[in-house]
């Protein structure tokens, strides 16, 4: 809930401080490239020590600690400091979750299990952005908005104590690396076997590509880091919509990221689909050109639009996330944040950057571009 409301607070609140595209750019990338160190950090630490409760109780009440902090500084240049100290400790419960979910159910439960998670979180995603849409109705100051951020999160780190349970035994994913290897092996000696008998085609097992995978998923998250970090500034300024009404907007492409989790829980989605699912962000993308270009549809075409990326992206983070927990090798669980994150970097300063110096229209198009790049590098790597 408390991040739901930031999503959209944080770039607005830097421009009502009087900061720019390109500082809010400089915040974002900067907090995620730290981002990058922390998935590495906690992600060793949680496979070294066995725990995930511990990590995941430190990065909510610290989280609580820094939006309290917040609330009293108005200079841009603490601020950008703060969020990017925020980011840090906000990894140290993502990667911990990761592992703690992976542990807690067999691998064929492993997208159920992913999706039922991340339908429950983005619920309080929505219900942050609207509470942030009945907050900026009502005209509360930044300060307010900021303390009950830090409320929520010191509520979660009380909950922490009571609701979470590290695993009694971390033994499923490598269990699941045994599993792949015999599979390997097995396929290797198939094709060998037809291959000394003559018979048909030959028909060679290949496992994923692991680089391919991880570039495909860095464009994909700099591609949706470009089109979103400075997409409340175009919804706000150009298009000349109420604070309010751009909270709305948010609340739609969050409701569709909820279908989108509910989804992946329920239908039997495969590997194929990731590619797919960067495809369809492609062509949602250039749609939002139109929809700054069609003033007497911009809030309808615009909010169908934010609902499909949403669910797009739901989907994909389901799948890519069980292929990580399945692919990599343990002590590196970090990985698949620090692609995020790596992604997410670029993302958010070639997003603005782009935005202040040329405008939107060829925002849209960088962002569809770096879409079907991942589209491509998927396709190849799966």
């Amino acid at each position: 809930m408390a991040f739901g409301l930031l999503s959209i607070f944080i770039p607005l609140y830097m421009v009502a401080l009087g900061g720019s595209l390109t500082q809010i750019g400089i915040m974002s990338s900067a907090a995620i490239l730290l981002s990058i160190l922390a998935s590495l950090l906690w992600g060793y630490l949680c496979d070294k020590s066995g725990r995930c409760k511990p990590y995941i109780f430190l990065s909510f009440l610290t989280l609580a600690i820094i939006l309290h902090t917040l609330t009293l500084t108005k200079d841009t240049g603490l601020l950008i400091a703060l969020y990017a100290i925020m980011a840090f400790f906000h990894m140290a419960h993502e990667t911990p979750k990761n592992v703690l979910i992976a542990e807690s159910y067999m691998r064929r439960h492993w997208e159920m299990a992913y999706a039922f998670y991340e339908c429950i979180t983005e619920v309080g995603w929505l219900t942050g952005m609207l509470i942030g849409f009945y907050l900026s109705a009502q005209g509360l100051a930044a300060s307010y908005i900021l303390l009950d951020c830090s409320v929520l999160n010191l509520m979660a780190s009380i909950l922490s104590i009571f609701l979470i349970k590290d695993p009694e035994l971390i033994f499923e994913r490598n269990l699941v690396k045994i599993e792949r290897s015999i599979q390997s092996a097995y396929g290797g000696l198939i094709a060998a076997l037809r291959a000394t008998s003559n018979v048909g085609r030959i028909n060679i097992m290949v496992e994923n590509s692991t680089k391919g995978f991880c570039l495909g998923l860095i464009a994909f998250f700099t591609a949706t880091r470009i089109l979103f970090t400075p997409l409340p500034i175009f919804l706000s300024r150009d298009l000349a919509l109420q604070e309010s009404i751009v909270y709305a907007l948010f609340c739609i492409n969050s409701a569709g990221g909820v279908v989108g989790y509910f989804l992946s829980g329920k239908l039997s989605l495969n590997q194929g689909t990731l590619h797919r699912v960067a495809a369809l962000r492609c062509v949602l993308t250039l749609l939002l050109i139109a929809a700054g270009a069609r003033q007497e549809y911009r809030i309808t075409l615009t909010a169908a639009v934010l609902f499909f990326l949403g669910l797009a992206y739901a989907i994909f983070h389901i799948l890519s996330l069980s292929l990580s927990m399945e692919i990599l090798p343990e002590g590196m669980m970090g990985i698949f944040n620090v692609t995020e994150c790596l992604g997410g970097a670029l993302g958010s300063f070639i997003g603005p950057l782009i935005a202040e110096k040329l405008g939107f229209t060829y925002l849209f198009l960088g962002a569809s571009l770096t879409f079907l790049t991942s589209y491509i590098t998927l396709k190849i790597a799966a």
